[in-house]
């Protein structure tokens, strides 16, 4: 069985998109299971579908808005042409007084979920012999969970792909089955050993980060960037506690594993949504894989 795992990584998600595209489109790869993490979750049920086109509209046209309906900072340009989070404070003292977990929420992206999914794709991918998982963290637990599209009905899975791309706390902290749940970064960025334990042995995986590390991140300005360098750092850890993990297990299993790293740092700060930069950034990502699979044959990936 052939497996598609994407990877979280907020609005670097576009560029995961355009390679997916390349491999559905022009590979002609046909995937049996599909996991996603965070961003990842984002796009696999259209990628399942072969509603590649209304995925890309959809990834290629958001903006702060059309994710949080309490944003929980303002975004500046420095002199430098950097893009700078500093805190809103009027929105995040509303969230304090109305006693709320998070600084920020993101209910407009759960309905732009619903909307972008609707019931019948939902049904037609439920009856198909497709398995499409998003990946969540059980805060409550301490556990990372995967729900599978065929465990759910419509608004529970849509609840779940919103639950995996809600990264606390600057979105929605949310309470389900007794337990609280967030991103699903937080526990595991890359489920490379969940494909495999579901039958996969191929393995397309896209990354959304830089296969080695490029260079050095922004100095922290405040207090909100200084969170989410600490969290990009947390995250660059599980991701390659994650990838080496896989290798291991995909050796052990004699299964086969193909990369797709992002060639070039995308952004510092991920939760920044420009439609612009996100609409170049799937055009790269499909050139990108276009580049990358041009007369070359992947083999079993052996080296830890």
């Amino acid at each position: 069985m052939r497996a598609l795992v994407i990877s979280g990584g907020g609005s670097k998600g576009a560029f995961a998109g355009g390679v997916a595209q390349y491999l559905i489109d022009e590979m002609k790869y046909q995937y049996d299971i599909f996991i996603g993490t965070s961003t990842g979750s984002l796009l696999i049920s259209h990628l399942a579908l072969n509603k590649v086109e209304e995925i890309k509209q959809v990834f290629t046209s958001v903006n702060q808005s059309s994710i949080f309906s309490s944003c929980p900072f303002v975004i500046k340009t420095d002199r430098h042409g950097n893009k700078v989070i500093e805190i809103n404070h009027i929105n995040v003292v509303k969230s304090f007084l109305k006693g709320k977990k998070t600084f920020g929420e993101s209910y407009n992206l759960k309905q732009l979920i619903m909307k972008s999914l609707t019931v019948s794709d939902f049904e037609d991918l439920k009856k198909s012999h497709k398995d499409v998982v998003v990946t969540v963290s059980n805060l409550s637990l301490n556990r990372v969970e995967y729900k599978s599209i065929k465990d759910f009905d419509y608004y529970e899975f849509c609840e779940w792909v919103w639950i995996s791309a809600n990264f606390a706390p600057f979105m929605s902290l949310v309470e389900k089955n007794g337990c609280e749940y967030a991103d699903g970064g937080f526990g595991s960025m890359v489920p490379i050993e969940e494909a495999i334990s579901r039958g996969a042995t191929e393995i397309d995986v896209i990354v959304l980060q830089t296969e080695v590390s490029i260079g050095n991140h922004q100095r922290s300005k405040n207090a909100f960037s200084l969170m989410t360098n600490i969290f990009t750092f947390m995250s660059n850890r599980i991701e390659k506690q994650n990838i080496h993990i896989g290798k291991l297990v995909t050796i052990y299993n004699h299964a086969t594993l193909n990369f797709y790293y992002t060639p070039t740092i995308l952004t510092n700060n991920a939760l920044v949504f420009d439609a612009k930069l996100m609409t170049q950034w799937w055009q790269n990502g499909y050139e990108y894989a276009r580049r990358k699979n041009k007369g070359c044959n992947f083999a079993v990936y052996n080296e830890i």
